[in-house]
């Protein structure tokens, strides 16, 4: 199914603010600010301002906006932006009468968000720990033994960093290339060593340090180095 251009404007626009505010992906957001995936789709397809005022809450508060910010960053329909700009009006601080009781849910609300905020932030790091838990206990250990020990074979702790690389998996960390392989230079995803040589893209070159990207965005481009001709080669090329 296309998507709208609305739904990528918003989707653009809500990435930006999630790396802001150092949240992974979609799925880290979901658990920090307790949306669904679903309500989150409704704010990507323009119906931010259908949402519940307690769950808008809760994303302002983890993506460090106002609510008023959170409205204008994202696109709505325009009858449900004016709708929510009467509505909003009692909530900025409107003395009057009527709309007290919408102030005084506001700040209640707040208050139970500010708990929520600190209350979930524990749970991110208390299921982060638990993935690393194998590791956490013995890699100690390990690097003692293998201090005292030089002779120990490395392919012994290898299994010991497999949660590391769990971890960043769930944050949407991913390795690009393999040590040891090798690829056709490009200089997009690929950065020459330091003295290691020239290449042109296209040329075959060894990776010798991965890249890495997250949540689909390179990070880190893979260092590389060219893979050197023998002499036959260099005797048909010259």
């Amino acid at each position: 199914m296309n998507k709208s251009t609305t739904y990528i404007s918003n989707d653009q626009k809500l990435h930006q603010l999630m790396e802001q505010a150092e949240i992974a992906n979609l799925d880290q957001l979901s658990q920090v600010s307790g949306l669904s995936q679903w309500q989150l789709n409704r704010l990507l397809v323009g119906l931010l301002p259908k949402l519940p005022i307690r769950d808008l809450l809760k994303l302002s508060k983890v993506l460090n906006l106002s609510l008023e910010q959170l409205l204008l960053q994202f696109e709505t329909d325009q009858s449900l932006r004016e709708d929510w700009e009467i509505a909003s009006q009692g909530i900025s601080g409107n003395s009057n009468t009527n709309s007290l009781p919408l102030q005084q849910e506001y700040k209640q609300l707040q208050r139970q968000l500010d708990q929520q905020q600190e209350t979930l932030h524990k749970e991110f790091q208390s299921s982060s720990i638990a993935t690393l838990e194998s590791w956490l206990l013995q890699w100690p250990t390990a690097a003692i033994v293998a201090q005292k020990n030089p002779e120990i074979s490395a392919v012994k702790l290898l299994p010991l960093v497999k949660p590391v690389f769990e971890l960043l998996k769930q944050w949407g960390l991913q390795m690009k290339g393999t040590v040891g392989e090798v690829v056709a230079y490009d200089p997009q995803c690929h950065q020459l060593l330091e003295g290691g040589g020239n290449a042109q893209p296209g040329d075959p070159v060894i990776i010798r340090y991965v890249g890495y990207e997250h949540d689909h965005k390179l990070l880190y481009r893979a260092k590389v180095s060219p893979v050197k001709k023998n002499k036959e080669e260099m005797e048909q090329t010259s």
